[in-house]
């Protein structure tokens, strides 16, 4: 048993790691877009370039929205903590 726990533990901290990488992805993408096709100047550029990765910063999922995602993806719940 402590085995199969410990390898759930694992592949959820996989998934995890998988999800802030998405995560993380469609922040550069956002960025790529403001900055290339929405911007007009340099002004903008920089600022197009720095306040997208701050609000994403600013509002990251935490751990309960990410812990449904991965049930609802995957099926792996969040692991027990162990006292």
């Amino acid at each position: 048993m402590p085995d199969n726990q410990n390898n759930q533990n694992n592949q959820y901290a996989y998934y995890t790691k998988i999800a802030w990488a998405i995560y993380s992805l469609i922040t550069i993408i956002f960025i790529i877009v403001l900055v290339l096709f929405v911007a007009q100047d340099n002004e903008e550029r920089f600022f197009y370039s720095l306040m997208p990765a701050a609000a994403a910063y600013v509002f990251r999922p935490m751990n309960k929205p990410f812990s449904k995602l991965i049930f609802k993806f995957t099926g792996l719940s969040h692991p027990a903590d162990e006292k």
